[in-house]
């Protein structure tokens, strides 16, 4: 597999898992009954940095993203998250790194019986924060994500995108360290899904705040990597031809294993058969 030597992890390779980064994975196992769904997984995210994780489906790409923040436990390896091993953690130890961990779940996950503020403050109100500050939080997110005028509405009177945007309010409500997003553009129309990849690079321009984000949708993928949030268009505009951003990385899982972790340009330059008819 020629051009791959050094984005292909080996099993003994090992990823620096420091304190400032806000995820590594170190020889992470999950089986599923009799089939092992990951197999010895290993990657580290900078800080600010992005990773586009591809894969076919049922590859475990949405488990992985509920191993990173605790909702899973793997059957061996570690997992750090801000530096701490998080495998062996208790429930109300991991809360306070939850909070520096927004999360957009596939389908939006939004309670139908709450308003939009009531979905989006939801971690807030938990804490038992003042109703004033509350306010004050969901009207910048929902600004955030240009959707300010549905704090007041209910989930099932929006459309499919508008959820999707309500969900990654969600996500930033806490000014997160880390996003991760499991499919956020799944099952939106190309305008829409325009939309949401655009909130996401405004996120990562922004804020520089690091994420994941798993998708099958190459196009969006690509979408990413070739462009950047301008703040003063309010829109995302073109990198200069035949570049990337630099701070944007792909991951690709495959039976069970990580078969790239690497640039976008090592990407297109792979030689690997699975690698050149995923990107055809």
């Amino acid at each position: 597999m020629n051009g791959l030597a050094e984005t292909i992890l080996e099993p003994q390779a090992q990823p620096n898992c420091e304190p400032e980064s806000p995820l590594c994975f170190r020889n992470v196992c999950l089986r599923f009954g009799p089939r092992v769904l990951l197999d010895r997984i290993s990657f580290s995210l900078g800080k600010g940095e992005t990773r586009i994780l591809l894969g076919l489906a049922g590859m475990g790409k949405s488990v992985l993203l509920k191993l990173a923040n605790g909702l899973m436990k793997p059957d061996s390896g570690e997992i750090f998250l801000f530096g701490q091993e998080i495998t062996s953690m208790r429930e109300q130890e991991l809360l306070p790194l939850r909070r520096r961990t927004g999360m957009v779940f596939q389908e939006s996950a939004l309670f139908d019986s709450l308003t939009v503020r009531d979905n989006v403050a939801w971690q807030l109100m938990e804490r038992k924060m003042t109703e004033a500050v509350i306010d004050r939080r969901v009207h910048q997110a929902l600004t955030f994500v240009d959707l300010d005028q549905a704090f007041a509405q209910y989930p099932p009177s929006l459309s499919g995108g508008m959820r999707r945007r309500v969900s990654i309010a969600r996500a930033i409500i806490d000014k997160p360290d880390l996003i991760l997003y499991d499919s956020p553009t799944g099952g939106l129309d190309p305008v829409t899904s325009h939309t949401i990849n655009e909130l996401v690079v405004k996120e990562r321009d922004v804020y520089k705040t690091a994420s994941i984000l798993v998708t099958h949708r190459l196009q969006d993928a690509f979408t990413m990597v070739t462009h950047r949030f301008d703040p003063e268009a309010n829109a995302l505009v073109p990198l200069p031809h035949g570049t990337f951003d630099p701070n944007t990385r792909f991951m690709v899982l495959h039976e069970s294993h990580l078969l790239f972790d690497g640039t976008t340009e090592d990407l297109l330059r792979s030689q690997d058969p699975f690698l050149q008819e995923l990107l055809a």
